[in-house]
């Protein structure tokens, strides 16, 4: 696993490792720096020989009115959200076919597929995300790598509790009331468990798919 801040990079990697008892490799990188990816793909290969699965979850929420974004924002969502994806992808493919296959998936958004107003340019990058999960399914199935997009909501994260103001369990409950059909906020483990399935031999015939994660919101199917 690896993320941009050591400190909560590090704490994460304990946390599973406790609950698990599994091994974890911790890797410092920024995903949209081609070098950083490069260095994180050879740390895992030089650790366990290969790669089987790759999850492409890097991202913020950038959301603005369209005359707000400058080129600036719009080049460094581009290339953390699209590009990071792209280059894992793509170092990672050849691994995969020597293994004579893997899984790959993609975290997007709903509003990937149906935008609101003053979502940009995160709806638009989010849009590539599952332009590049279809592209690149079609391309490998050939050689048995399934490619799928989970295209979430409203999720509990420390993202979400550094925005709230006051009660937490009250900011959420607001959320789900304004925003979520189903009426309250997921849980991470429930994010989990949709991502476990879709690697898992269960899902051996579902590739080039976008499976929404977010209690109804989502203006599309």
């Amino acid at each position: 696993m690896c993320a941009r801040r050591k400190e909560h990079l590090e704490q994460a990697a304990d946390q599973i490792r406790k609950a698990t008892g599994g091994q974890v490799l911790a890797h410092v990188a920024d995903v949209s720096r081609a070098a950083d990816c490069e260095r994180l793909v050879d740390a895992v290969v030089a650790q366990w020989g290969g790669v089987d699965i790759l999850l492409n979850n890097a991202g913020t929420s950038a959301a603005a009115a369209f005359e707000k974004v400058d080129d600036d924002l719009w080049q460094a969502d581009w290339d953390l959200k699209v590009m990071g994806a792209v280059r894992m992808s793509r170092l990672v493919i050849p691994h995969m076919k020597q293994r004579g296959g893997g899984r790959i998936v993609n975290i997007t958004t709903v509003g990937g597929k149906a935008p609101l107003p003053r979502a940009l340019p995160t709806s638009v990058t989010r849009a590539a995300g599952l332009n590049l999960t279809k592209s690149l399914a079609n391309e490998y199935a050939a050689d048995n790598i399934r490619v799928n997009t989970i295209c979430i909501g409203l999720v509990r994260s420390a993202q979400i509790a550094r925005r709230a103001k006051g009660d937490l369990e009250a900011h959420y409950a607001e959320l789900a009331r304004q925003r979520v059909p189903l009426g309250r906020v997921a849980h991470a483990s429930e994010f989990a468990d949709l991502f476990a399935f879709l690697v898992s031999e269960r899902a051996t015939y579902i590739t080039g798919a976008s499976i929404n994660f977010d209690g109804g919101s989502g203006m599309t199917v």
